[in-house]
């Protein structure tokens, strides 16, 4: 049986998602194949092996339970391979063959905690190191997919400290109203802003100031919201094209999360044409950014002319029971349990 090593939570705004996505994942992976061991790490950055209740992963409150978790870390050691668990004034080692970080947003999907796995020499699901960090920032992706080709909105890079009154004057030249304002380096639409006015664009930079010290701000582009999903390492393939539909203005954190009114039209009703197009946009921004494991690319297809715009990619997509992610797998016949263990399994393929 395959120890494997399943970590949630972490410190980026992005915690709660990742209880939501690990509780998914649990209960999708098959125990006659897995000897599981379950990391939870707080938002102050603490880690603990968890062995209570699942169902308190989601709500939180397993970080309340004294009784089920033991402050723990992965050695970085690489002939160690194992958890550290700290217990009886002594140090209790759980071997591990493979890592699956269910973690969203720094911390998770930025390369940190893939370098420490790649330090201990052990397996884990998902991107490596460069392509993790370069797919996190949106700034540093941009310039990958224009290199590689790949279309996209056009946009204007914003630092904390820039004088906000003159980027605004950029911003209204080069771009225009209404525009997005984004953290360069958050997912699920954490600190993501649309203005339509001048006042708008200024409280959404202070606002995407909170999260991160660079911002992203692109132009609006009318059109469709499809997405992607993306398996494999060195010979990749794409799944069906899903659209979203929501209800509010733009698939913000909340209906991306908490509105059940949101549609995922799978497949997206789209001519056949166009889908085979973004199936293979997407397969080629995985390769542009060295993928591994597995990929969600988002995309637009503009009401106007119907040419199709990359937005932007996520290395560790949500795993929840709504989201896209295994939802289009599900689609062309991978259910969720079949594709956890193909992730796993890649996992263990990759070629250094």
């Amino acid at each position: 049986m395959k120890s494997l090593c399943v970590i949630f939570g972490g410190q980026s705004p992005e915690h709660d998602i990742s209880g939501k996505s690990v509780t998914s994942v649990l209960n999708n992976l098959d125990k006659s194949k897995y000897d599981i061991s379950i990391i939870g790490i707080t938002r102050d950055g603490e880690w603990f092996l968890y062995t209570g209740d699942m169902k308190n992963i989601q709500s939180g409150e397993w970080e309340k339970d004294t009784e089920n978790k033991k402050k723990a870390i992965i050695s970085p050691d690489a002939k160690d391979s194992a958890v550290l668990v700290f217990e009886n004034d002594g140090i209790r080692r759980i071997h591990i063959d493979t890592v699956f970080p269910v973690l969203h947003g720094e911390y998770g999907e930025d390369g940190t905690i893939q370098g420490l796995l790649e330090l201990a020499h052990i397996p884990y699901v998902g991107m490596g190191v460069l392509s993790s960090a370069n797919s996190m920032d949106k700034t540093y992706s941009k310039i990958v997919f224009d290199a590689a080709g790949i279309p996209q909105a056009d946009w204007v890079v914003v630092l904390k400290d820039d004088n906000f009154e003159d980027k605004m004057n950029e911003i209204e030249q080069k771009l225009g109203y209404p525009c997005f304002v984004k953290p360069a380096r958050t997912g699920s639409s954490v600190g993501v802003g649309k203005a339509h006015n001048r006042w708008e664009l200024l409280a959404a930079l202070e606002n995407a100031a909170k999260f991160d010290r660079k911002i992203l701000v692109e132009e609006n582009i009318d059109g469709h919201e499809v997405e992607c999903a993306v398996l494999g390492n060195n010979d990749p393939k794409a799944a069906e094209v899903g659209e979203i539909m929501p209800t509010v203005e733009f698939y913000d954190f909340d209906a991306k999360y908490n509105d059940n009114t949101t549609v995922l039209q799978i497949p997206a009703k789209l001519p056949d044409d166009t889908r085979e197009l973004i199936r293979e946009l997407s397969v080629k921004a995985f390769k542009a950014m060295d993928g591994q494991g597995l990929t969600r690319c988002d995309f637009f297809v503009k009401y106007s002319d119907g040419s199709v715009v990359l937005n932007e990619v996520n290395t560790m997509p949500g795993f929840t029971n709504i989201s896209m992610y295994p939802k289009l797998w599900n689609a062309v016949g991978l259910g969720y349990g079949e594709l956890l263990d193909r992730l796993i399994s890649l996992a263990d393929e990759r070629v250094k």
